[in-house]
């Protein structure tokens, strides 16, 4: 199984956006600080959203699709509540 995953920053409510064959690993990496540059120099990281694949290339291609540029109304369409709840 393949995911990609939003988690958010604690810290200042920032998004993450990733992709990983062992989710639960990937999540603890980033709670210990050992993920990419980008999330090692923030605090603590919540997981609020994944998807599972099959496929690698299918999870790697919605991976790219999020982190592009009409994803931020997708991630907004798919976390209303969630969204609405912390503002």
């Amino acid at each position: 199984m393949f995911y990609v995953y939003v988690i958010e920053s604690q810290e200042d409510r920032s998004l993450y956006i990733g992709y990983t064959a062992d989710l639960k690993q990937r999540l603890k990496d980033h709670l210990d600080k050992k993920g990419g540059r980008t999330t090692r120099n923030k605090g603590s990281w919540r997981l609020i959203y994944y998807e599972s694949y099959f496929d690698q290339k299918d999870a790697l291609g919605r991976e790219k699709f999020l982190k592009g540029g009409s994803a931020r109304k997708y991630i907004n369409k798919q976390l209303v509540n969630y969204l609405q709840n912390i503002q």
